[in-house]
Order: C-alpha cells, then structure tokens, then sequence
C-alpha cells in the first residue's frame, strides 16, 4: 500500500510538472518560428525540461538536481551563441531554465509551482505589452517617482525604529508608512487621471488634489470663480469632490495609526464620501447651453488622456513630507495637552488641529487609544468635534477665495457630507 501510494504521488508530481512546461511551451511555440532563424525551445522542449525537473526532484538526489540545473543552463549558453537571428535575446533561454526549475517545485509544493508556471507565462505573452508600457506609455517622471517609492517601502521603512519616542508620543516607524501611504495615494490618484478622459479632468484633478490638501483645493478652485475664469456651481462642484477625498484619507490615517478604529470609522466615512460625491456630480453638471473653462488642474494639468499628459511624476515627495511633519508636529502638540489638562487638553488641541488639517487631527486623536479603550468615547467625540470645525473652516476659505457665490454652492455640500460622517458616528 506504501508503494501504491508513492507511486500515485510520483504520477501527481509529474503530471502537474507537464502541466506547467505546456503551458509554457505552447507559448513559446507560436513565437517560435521555422527556419534556420527559428528560436531555441517550443513545446516539447519546455514540456521535457519541466518533465527532467520533476523526475530529478523525485530520485531525492540533490546532487543530480543541481547536475540537471547546469546542463540546462550550459543548452541555453550554446544556443544563444548560435542565434543567428537579427534581435537575439535570452528571454527564452531563461524561461527553459525556469521550467526546469518548476518541474523541481512540483515534487516539493504543487500549487506553487502552477502558480510560477503562470506568472511565467503571462510575461512571456505579454511581450508586446509590456515593451508598449515600458518605452512608451511610461514617462520618465514615473519612472523615478517608482523608484523613490520602492527605496522607501523597501529600505528606509524596514530599517525605521518600530519604538514609540517622547513618551509615546511619535513612532518612526508609523511615520515613514504614513509617507509611503500617502504617495501610494498620490501615485494611484495620478494613475487614474491618465486613464480616464479629458473630459473628466476637472473633476480628477480636483479629487486627486484633494488628497493633498482638501482646504487648499477649494480656497485653488475659488481663487478661479473670483477671477471669472469658472462658473461657482461647476467649481463648488470639483471642489465637493475634493472632500471624497477626505473621507478616504480619514480611512487611511485611522489604519495607519490605529487600526482598531477602523471598524467604528468606515460605515461613517462611507457615508460622508457618498455624500459629497453625490452632491459635487450633481452640482457640478453643465448644461448644453452653459460654456465653462476648465482652469488649470492644481496637481497635474488638465489632460488626462492616456499617455498625452507631459512628463510629471506621480507624486510630490515634497507635500508628502510636509504632511507627514504637520501630522506628526500636531500628534505631539495634542500629546503634550493629554499629558497636562487630560481629556479636555485632547479636545482643545485637536480643534485647533482641525483648524489646518482634518488628518492631522484625526492621527493625533486616535492614537491616543482604541475604541473599546477608557478613551475611546472622548476620542470619538473630539474627532466628530473636529470634523465640525474643520468643515466651518472650509466654508470660511470658500467665502474668502470666491466670494458668497460660491460659498454659498460649496457651504450646503460641506456642511452635509460632514454632518452625515458626524451622524453615522453617532448613532453607533
């Protein structure tokens, strides 16, 4: 019964590993070609390689494994030196070898080795594609802005002391993810603009804005009404957007800095996100007859058709940073007032948080504890006090920057995305 039973486990090995070097193969066929030009490896070759793998993994030989390996790699080596073809590369030569080592993984994790099988796969029929995006639609920006935010998630954050410092008061580690959190926003908000028309560009620009500064968007947009160069209600409309933004910004400080809160800030967010987009789309339509024109995009222009914006990166380190230091300063700031009034220094420091910047005081009031904490309802309160007071702050920017015209289109839609945020929170 044991020799039945590895013999079926052999016969499984083997059969995933053809699995994996046909579908590769298959591939690598039909790019193949005939003639005295064609390619090193199709079908059978792929398929044989995976199928050698497998079986030296089986024989439990480590030696004849690594054995397998080098004659694999020494076949690729000879056959790239006797390309004879105008554009030689090693794209196939290596996908052999990979095969051979997926026919390997097969005796040791099945699921594993199907999934490199098609991972594999994928990038090898994605050839064109992939050459599209990479010499093409990719600027040189965004090659850069990847670059810096790869060294930070992948460098400068695991290094970072994961240790609270200041009597708690600051943790590096927190902060360099709040950097990278906020860039990844950036990043995608960038993205989106590219892919999305030209038509939309006012109210993307507005919305990708708003995750940088949400305040400085409006007070932007009005700034634009007071000039003439736009309607109030297509402005007050872009700038409602901006406050979507927020929402998902308030989302993202909380799992940045107190997970935990999550649970309790979703539903509330959600509900306040939904709000305002519904309030600027509808707001912020333009009848056939009304000609409005689009100012300037406060982040990144206008155009946003795919691959026609200029060469601009996808994100602004600088802002970034200066958020970061702003979150971290205010979460100090109303550390300290914990430390010497209690709850009511908590709720004095966070309203005048509120005053600049919502983030911030939302990442200066929830780190102070968990919702089940002895906190957690002061907590809840000052954020639902600052979110008020930032919203009135915004109204009064909104008044000042595009006069009561436009006030008057953005104030209703501030007030009631922040009153059903405030609400939701309430009832629960």
């Amino acid at each position: 019964m044991q020799d039945l039973a590895d013999f079926s486990t052999a016969l499984a090995v083997l059969a995933s590993a053809a699995g994996c070097g046909l579908l590769m193969g298959i591939e690598r066929e039909r790019r193949k070609g005939a003639g005295p030009e064609r390619a090193l490896a199709g079908v059978r070759s792929f398929t044989l390689a995976s199928l050698a793998g497998a079986a030296a993994a089986l024989t439990a030989i480590p030696a004849l494994v690594v054995v397998g390996a080098a004659l694999v790699a020494a076949l690729t080596v000879v056959a790239y030196a006797r390309d004879r073809s105008g554009d030689p590369g090693v794209t196939t030569e290596i996908a052999l070898l990979l095969a051979y080592l997926i026919g390997v993984t097969c005796a040791r994790d099945q699921l594993l080795a199907a999934a490199l099988a098609v991972v594999v796969t994928g990038l090898l029929a994605l050839r064109d594609s992939l050459h599209q995006f990479a010499n093409q639609w990719l600027q040189p920006g965004e090659v850069r802005s990847g670059l810096i935010l790869a060294a930070l998630a992948l460098l400068v954050y695991p290094l970072a002391p994961n240790a609270p410092l200041w009597q708690g008061g600051v943790n590096p580690q927190v902060v360099v993810r709040l950097v990278i959190v906020l860039l990844v926003i950036q990043s995608l908000a960038h993205v989106a603009k590219r892919l999305m028309q030209a038509r939309h560009a006012l109210a993307l620009s507005a919305l990708a804005s708003g995750f940088v500064s949400s305040t400085a968007t409006i007070a932007s947009l009005g700034m634009e009404v007071r000039a003439g160069k736009a309607a109030p209600r297509v402005n007050a409309g872009a700038a409602l957007l901006s406050c979507v933004a927020t929402m998902v910004q308030i989302v993202v400080v909380a799992a940045t800095v107190q997970p935990q809160w999550l649970v309790r800030l979703w539903l509330p967010a959600l509900a306040g996100g939904c709000v305002a987009a519904a309030l600027g789309w509808w707001g912020g339509r333009v009848s056939a007859t009304q000609r409005v024109v689009p100012a300037p995009a406060p982040a990144h222009g206008t155009e946003a058709v795919a691959g026609m914006l200029p060469d601009t990166p996808m994100f602004k380190l600088r802002d970034a940073l200066i958020i970061a230091v702003l979150l971290t300063a205010i979460q100090v700031g109303v550390h300290l007032l914990t430390a010497w009034q209690g709850d009511a220094g908590m709720l004095a420091g966070t309203l005048l948080a509120a005053l600049a910047d919502v983030h911030a005081a939302t990442a200066a009031v929830l780190v102070r504890g968990a919702p089940g904490s002895a906190a957690g309802p002061a907590i809840a309160s000052a954020l639902m006090a600052a979110l008020l007071v930032h919203a009135g702050s915004k109204c009064v920017v909104a008044l000042a920057s595009g006069g009561w015209r436009y006030a008057l289109a953005v104030a209703p839609g501030i007030v009631a995305h922040t009153l059903a945020f405030v609400g939701v929170l309430a009832l629960q």
